[in-house]
């Protein structure tokens, strides 16, 4: 198989009551990622997807969401990506990262899902 695999991990967060989305992605662009990208030493990629809802021509406008971003944590390989799993699922972070998040999230609307993606090399295909 010529496909490569990649393995995710994606948190579905929402900003914390009262904070503006502008505030919300300062805030986690220019604090929270570095901080937390300075202890992902398995990761290949992190990245946040900022969500804007937009108006559907059947259901009419987005409104408020129930998250704000989905952040995705790309691992190295499978290994890296099981042990985190295993982590994020059965234990809090640090004091210092919680104590960050209570700054820009809702805590309670944290929620883990995982995304295993084959991706075709598009140029290969003829």
């Amino acid at each position: 198989m010529d496909d490569k695999k990649i393995h995710k991990i994606l948190l579905f967060m929402k900003r914390k009551p009262g904070m503006s989305m502008e505030a919300f992605i300062e805030y986690y662009e220019t604090r929270h990622a570095p901080l937390c990208a300075k202890y992902s030493t398995n990761l290949q990629r992190y990245m946040r997807r900022f969500i804007t809802p937009q108006t559907h021509p059947e259901t009419g406008p987005g409104g408020e969401m129930a998250f704000d971003v989905i952040t995705e944590l790309w691992c190295k390989d499978e290994a890296a990506f099981n042990g985190l799993l295993a982590y994020l699922t059965s234990a809090v972070m640090p004091d210092f990262i919680v104590e960050d998040e209570k700054n820009l999230f809702d805590r309670a609307s944290f929620k883990i899902t995982t995304v295993v993606e084959y991706e075709t090399d598009l140029s290969a295909a003829g």
